[in-house]
């Protein structure tokens, strides 16, 4: 089944998050980082990132198309573990908690 998603233009978000000792990951997607990263942060979900304390932004990427952002997060997740390593590590090679971009 196809899931249609009915967005005005705007801007979608692909995102990782980790732990503090980044021995778990998740990766997401948004239309709004801040919030979202916001709600992960607050635990606002009783979910995945709540149970394992994934609240730290380590990667994100910005897309103008929404089916082109979807895509990228089913790419992402695919992938093993050493390659999404080095995909964070090729913008933010310090590890460190992007979502201060962000405000928070």
């Amino acid at each position: 089944i196809r899931f249609l998603y009915i967005y005005a233009m705007g801007i979608y978000y692909v995102y990782r998050l980790s732990n503090k000792h980044h021995t778990v990951f998740y990766t997401g997607f948004t239309d709004d980082l801040g919030r979202r990263v916001e709600e992960h942060k607050l635990k606002v979900a009783k979910g995945f990132t709540a149970k394992y304390n994934c609240n730290k932004l380590l990667y994100y990427e910005e897309f103008n198309d929404i089916e082109e952002a979807l895509n990228r997060e089913k790419q992402i997740k695919k992938y093993k573990r050493k390659w999404k390593e080095n995909l964070i590590n090729s913008i933010n090679p310090e590890w460190k908690d992007l979502a201060k971009n962000f405000g928070i």
